[in-house]
């Protein structure tokens, strides 16, 4: 089972766009897509890339400019690595830790291998 088996679809459209703004695909000050044109291109309801929107709007990750369309907040960026790191500090990491014990993977070693790459 995958582990975004169980997120809500705006919660994977929530994520895919901190990862474009993470990628710099979405830049800061800049204009994203038309709701229409992220729901055509995710094939899903636009109430649903809505739903996304406003709570990246909460955040005060994006910005509606009425009558022009919704931008990146300048500050974004960071904002967006900073909740990213907190989920992984907090969510990620304390599960990867917990089944490399389980599993007796000594993650200093396996880390190392991670390095020499």
């Amino acid at each position: 089972m995958n582990i975004l088996d169980k997120v809500p679809i705006y919660g994977k459209i929530y994520e895919i766009i901190l990862e474009n703004i993470l990628n710099k695909e979405w830049k800061e000050n800049e204009k994203i897509p038309s709701i229409r044109e992220i729901a055509v291109k995710m094939e899903v309801n636009p109430n649903t890339i809505m739903k996304s929107i406003n709570k990246l709007q909460e955040l005060e990750i994006l910005e509606n400019k009425r009558g022009i369309g919704f931008f990146v907040k300048e500050g974004a960026y960071e904002k967006v690595l900073q909740i990213k790191k907190e989920e992984f500090f907090n969510i990620y990491l304390p599960f990867i830790v917990k089944r490399a014990k389980l599993l007796n993977i000594n993650l200093i070693e396996e880390l190392k291998k991670f390095e020499k790459d």
